[in-house]
C-alpha cells in the first residue's frame, strides 16, 4: 500500500511543479512584453505620433499595472495628445506611490497648468518639493510659475535649486535672465557661463551668451567698480575687487579681444588671492583652458560666436586646430559644480 501512495504522491508533486513553472514563465514572458512594448511605444513617442503610443501603452500597462515608468509615459502622452483629464486620471494615483519620483510631479504639474488649475499645481510643486527638497526641476518649475504670475520671489526657488541641484541647468538660466534685467552686475555673469558649460549645444545658448556680453559692458561701465558696487556677500566683493584691477583693460571697449585679456589677468589674479577661500568650479575651468592653451578659443566660442558671426565663422576657419580642440575638450568632459560651492 505505502507504494502506491508514494507514486501518486510523486505524480501529484511532478504536475504541482509542472504548473508553477508554467506560471512563473508566464510571468517572464508578460514581463519581458510589457518591457518591449514600452520601447516600442517610446519608438512612436520620438515619431509624436501619440495615439500609437497611448495604444501600445495600454497593453503594457495592462501586462504590467504597477510598471511606474510605463504608467508616466502613458499619461505624458495622453498630456501630448491634449486629453489633459485623462493624462491627469492616470497620474493622480502615482503621486501617493511610494516610489513616485520627482518626474511625476513635474508631469503632474505640466497636466495642471495646462488645465489652468495654477492653485492645484502651486499646491503640487510644494507637496514634491516636501518628498524631494533637493530637486531642481520642481524648484525650476515653481520658479515659473510664480514668474508668469507677476511674483518675483521665483527667484528665491531658482537660486535655491542652484544650490540643492547644482547640475540642473535651468535654474541658472532663468537666474540669468532674472539678474540681467535688474541692477546686479555679477550673477548674471557667472550664472550665464556655467549655464553654457553646462548645456554647450542648448538652443538657448544664444540669448546667454548676448547677456554675458552685456552683463560685461554693463559691469564695466564703473570706472571704479568697488566704489559703486558695493556688497556684503563677501564673494562678490572679492569678484568686484578682482575686476577692478582689470578695468584699464576695457578702455577701448568691451568685445572679445579685451574680455579674453580681462578675463585672463581675472583668473591669475584670482587662483592667486581666492582660490583657497572660495573654490569655484568655473574659474578652475577657466585656468584649466589657459593651460591647455584653449582659453583665446573659448572666448570666441562665447562673445565672437554673438558679436559677430561672420566673424566668428571666418576665426573657425583660420583656427581649424584651437576650433577643433576646443570641441574636443568640450565634449569629452561633463561640466558640474559642486555640492557646496554656493555662494549667493
Amino acid at each position: 500500500m505505502a507504494p502506491e501512495v508514494t507514486c501518486t504522491m510523486i505524480k501529484k508533486m511532478k504536475r504541482l511543479f509542472t504548473v508553477l513553472t508554467l506560471l512563473l514563465i508566464g510571468v517572464n514572458v508578460s514581463a519581458q512584453d510589457a518591457k518591449q512594448l514600452h520601447e516600442t511605444a517610446r519608438t512612436f513617442m520620438l515619431q509624436k505620433d501619440f495615439s500609437n503610443a497611448i495604444l501600445v501603452l495600454n497593453r503594457a500597462m495592462q501586462m504590467d499595472p504597477k510598471d511606474l515608468e510605463i504608467a508616466k509615459d502613458l499619461s505624458l502622452n495622453y498630456y501630448f495628445a491634449k486629453d489633459y483629464t485623462k493624462a491627469l486620471d492616470i497620474m493622480k494615483p502615482l503621486l501617493d506611490r511610494e516610489d513616485a519620483d520627482d518626474q511625476c510631479f513635474q508631469i503632474a504639474g505640466d497636466i495642471y497648468l495646462a488645465l489652468d488649475q495654477t492653485k492645484e499645481c502651486d499646491k503640487l510643486y510644494k507637496k514634491g518639493l516636501k518628498k524631494f527638497p533637493a530637486s531642481g526641476p520642481l524648484y525650476n518649475e515653481l520658479g515659473l510659475l510664480l514668474w508668469a504670475q507677476k511674483d518675483f520671489s521665483a527667484i528665491k526657488q531658482w537660486e535655491k535649486g542652484i544650490e540643492t541641484d547644482p547640475g540642473f541647468s535651468k535654474n541658472y538660466f532663468n537666474a540669468t535672465r532674472y539678474y540681467f534685467f535688474t541692477t546686479d552686475k555679477v550673477w548674471s555673469i557667472l550664472y550665464g557661463e556655467i549655464f553654457l558649460n553646462i548645456e554647450p549645444q542648448s538652443p538657448s545658448t544664444v540669448e546667454i551668451r548676448n547677456i554675458l556680453l552685456e552683463s560685461y559692458k554693463k559691469l564695466f561701465l564703473d570706472v571704479d567698480l568697488e566704489k559703486n558696487n558695493v556688497s556684503k556677500n563677501d564673494f562678490t566683493a572679492a569678484f568686484i575687487h578682482t575686476m577692478n584691477a582689470q578695468t584699464s583693460l576695457a578702455a577701448g571697449g568691451i568685445n572679445t579681444e579685451s574680455l579674453t585679456m580681462i578675463r585672463t589677468r581675472f583668473i591669475l589674479d584670482w587662483q592667486q588671492n581666492y582660490a583657497d577661500k572660495f573654490p569655484f568650479r568655473l574659474f578652475d575651468h577657466q585656468q584649466q583652458l589657459l593651460q591647455e592653451g584653449l582659453f583665446d578659443a573659448y572666448n570666441q566660442w562665447i562673445f565672437t560666436a554673438v558679436q559677430n558671426l561672420p566673424q566668428y565663422q571666418n576665426w573657425t576657419e583660420s583656427h581649424a586646430t584651437e576650433y577643433n580642440e576646443l570641441m574636443r575638450f568640450q565634449n569629452g568632459r561633463i561640466f558640474k559644480i559642486p555640492t557646496g560651492q554656493y555662494y549667493h
